[in-house]
């Protein structure tokens, strides 16, 4: 079962910090179909955040398809976002964990990674710079 990490320094809505943070446990495949979250009062007694925080989030997650709600049992998952190439134990993860490793013994602080792994994604993603092309060996 998922539980939730409220940063109220974030500046990210809490509500949203619960979105968030359930998404990336659906792409990560932490979250299956069928698996239940935690009830209101559950995350309420581990945040103490408010209780109608929670039932926002969920409610935006049932609106995204992603979550259902079962009177009377409680929520449950209706969709993964999981792709297996992006799985916690895929061969991305362990080069990216490679890679952050190698970043730390150069020195850099979680703050630093932090920044240069947003503007590659800023750059790839947001601005549509395509990633180079890489030249297939036996092909030049």
């Amino acid at each position: 079962m998922i539980e939730y990490r409220i940063d109220r320094r974030s500046g990210v809505a809490t509500y949203l910090q619960i979105v968030h943070q359930t998404k990336q446990a659906l792409r990560l495949g932490l979250l299956q179909p069928g698996d239940k979250l935690p009830t209101a009062r559950e995350v309420v007694e581990a945040t103490a955040i408010n209780p109608n925080t929670v039932l926002k989030a969920y409610r935006e997650l049932d609106r995204e398809g992603l979550v259902e709600p079962r009177p009377g049992l409680g929520t449950f998952v209706r969709r993964s976002l999981a792709r297996a190439e992006a799985g916690a134990d895929g061969p991305l993860r362990a080069e990216l964990v490679a890679w952050v490793d190698r970043a730390q013994r150069a020195g850099l602080e979680h703050e630093d990674v932090a920044a240069l792994v947003a503007s590659v994604l800023e750059q790839r993603f947001v601005t549509g710079v395509a990633a180079p092309k890489r030249e297939i060996e036996g092909n030049s």
